[in-house]
């Protein structure tokens, strides 16, 4: 059976040919199940499969491509992506579908590319940041103790009611004016919420952040961070071999596809 999901010819509905493979076949190799398989099929990540007289689906080494392909673009472009890189091959014509496959790539490349600048940026707001008894710039409708959460909001480009979330979530701990009640963020304060800000653009969770911006206010300093920015230059690293692999696989799938 492992021959029949190495082997190329064609046939059946979707193309591909050679032996016929089960559901069992194609999932017992990839740690899946059946059902996922036959879900693949459903939501065109697989071509269709042809049925047999009896109506069990026979599949063929071209899904075998298809799946090898699918499961190889998933640790590079996400699972919402790689399905969608599969339904544009496996549907219309084929170089339409081609071409709207390599647009979706292109995407994700641009998209790593645009990761890798805002780690930069990060890197660079740290090194901003590092003199931490440096008070913040004079910011327009600044109180006694710090800054009002309106100049702060447009000093970073995003809403008030972001900075309110970033404080439900424990990323920034403002003060209150004793005569308005107004929230006030102070020097630390301003460098968590900058913080927040960028790696919140580096695609971390505010519950990934949270427990980051704790350690920098119980070390006194940004040096906990430096393990983060390790590990995201990896992360990213990785995103750009799983891509590479992918593409290697879909090429292959491609040429299975193409007319002979």
């Amino acid at each position: 059976m492992a021959q029949n999901l190495q082997s190329g010819g064609r046939g059946g509905r979707a193309g591909g040919g050679g032996g016929r493979l089960r559901p069992v076949d194609l999932a017992r190799g990839h740690g899946l199940s059946t059902q996922a398989i036959r879900n693949y099929e459903a939501d065109g990540i697989l071509p269709l499969a042809d049925r047999s007289p009896h109506g069990y689906r026979t599949y063929t080494a071209l899904h075998a491509g298809a799946l090898r392909a699918f499961l190889a673009l998933v640790p590079g472009h996400g699972h919402r992506t790689a399905t969608s890189i599969m339904q544009a091959v496996n549907r219309g014509e084929a170089a339409d579908g081609a071409d709207e496959a390599f647009r979706l790539i292109d995407e994700s490349h641009a998209q790593l590319l645009d990761d890798r600048r805002t780690l930069r940026a990060v890197e660079s707001a740290l090194r901003d940041l590092e003199s931490l008894g440096t008070a913040p710039e004079p910011t327009p409708g600044t109180a006694p103790g710090g800054t009002f959460i309106g100049p702060l909001a447009d000093q970073l480009g995003v809403r008030p009611a972001t900075l309110r979330k970033w404080e439900h979530a424990g990323l920034v701990r403002p003060g209150r004016d004793p005569q308005t009640g107004y929230r006030v963020y102070d020097e630390a304060d301003v460098r968590d919420a900058r913080l927040a800000h960028q790696l919140r653009r580096g695609g971390y969770l505010l519950e990934q952040i949270a427990p980051l911006i704790a350690r920098v206010r119980a070390a006194g300093g940004l040096e906990p961070l430096e393990a983060t920015l390790s590990d995201w230059h990896g992360r990213l690293s990785a995103r750009g071999r799983a891509m590479l692999k992918g593409a290697g696989e879909l090429e292959a799938y491609l040429r299975e596809r193409a007319p002979r």
